[in-house]
């Protein structure tokens, strides 16, 4: 889930003990987007999805994170193709061949947050929505590799950006990755945008949610009457992509790979 962050404005390193809760949190979530993406396929609704997300979680003595957070009502979302994020798993939702779905999970365990999304095909999708799945999943791993001591946030936010907008693509402007770990949007925020060297440094012991989000058209997108989904305003394709990310002084480590 992506937004931009409240509370204290302070970034707060995180002990070796508590990176090993973050890493049980985001093997959680891993697990569930991994199980989700196996069973997606034409005629199965977003509702179904949510249902499968939460089961699993509870089963793994975790809660999900985003469920009565800031108000919002399900444990997953789920944007289909214009939608770029805070899709609402609705039973009327019905996935369709040729569509595009991000599914945006997180889990609490033990109080630490996991939080990861992926774009999912469902059946055949067209060439336009394979390279915008490919080219928003090559700028995450690009980005993941400035998440480096001696860096700053907007090395990575920078590395997004120019990733996207080489392959003619845009980059979402209104929503931010963000710091992760006892709360779910913690400082810093993560853009996908930005310029070199600026923004705060990198430390060990950051963790942070980088996801890119990209979109082939307008990056200018609106919020539905429903008050979460955010489509494009164009209602160009989207696609959204987020690992969970720890700084180490031996360089990025990924928390919820799949």
């Amino acid at each position: 889930m992506v937004a931009k962050t409240r509370g204290p404005s302070k970034i707060r390193l995180k002990a070796p003990w508590e990176i090993d809760l973050l890493r049980k949190a985001n093997a959680i979530v891993a697990e569930v987007l991994q199980k989700l993406k196996e069973i997606i396929e034409p005629g199965v609704s977003a509702w179904d999805l949510n249902l499968i997300a939460e089961e699993i979680v509870r089963k793994r003595g975790a809660q999900p994170a985003f469920k009565g957070y800031r108000g919002y009502p399900f444990s997953l979302c789920v944007s289909v193709n214009e939608e770029v994020v805070h899709g609402l798993p609705l039973k009327e939702k019905v996935l369709k061949e040729g569509d595009i779905v991000s599914l945006d999970f997180g889990a609490i365990y033990e109080g630490y947050i996991g939080d990861a999304a992926i774009t999912v095909g469902v059946g055949e999708v067209s060439e336009e929505a394979k390279r915008l799945m490919q080219v928003t999943e090559e700028a995450l791993y690009k980005a993941i590799d400035k998440a480096r001591v001696g860096y700053r946030v907007q090395d990575i936010s920078v590395t997004i950006q120019k990733h996207a907008e080489k392959h003619g693509y845009n980059v979402i402007r209104d929503f931010v990755g963000h710091g992760v770990g006892q709360m779910l949007h913690e400082p810093p925020e993560v853009p996908n945008y930005g310029r070199p060297g600026k923004g705060p440094k990198l430390l060990a012991g950051m963790v942070l949610a980088i996801e890119p989000m990209v979109v082939t058209g307008s990056y200018e997108v609106e919020v539905l009457a429903d008050g979460w989904t955010a489509v494009t305003k164009d209602r160009g394709l989207a696609a959204h992509y987020e690992h969970s990310v720890v700084i180490t002084a031996r360089g990025p480590e990924i928390l919820s790979r799949i």
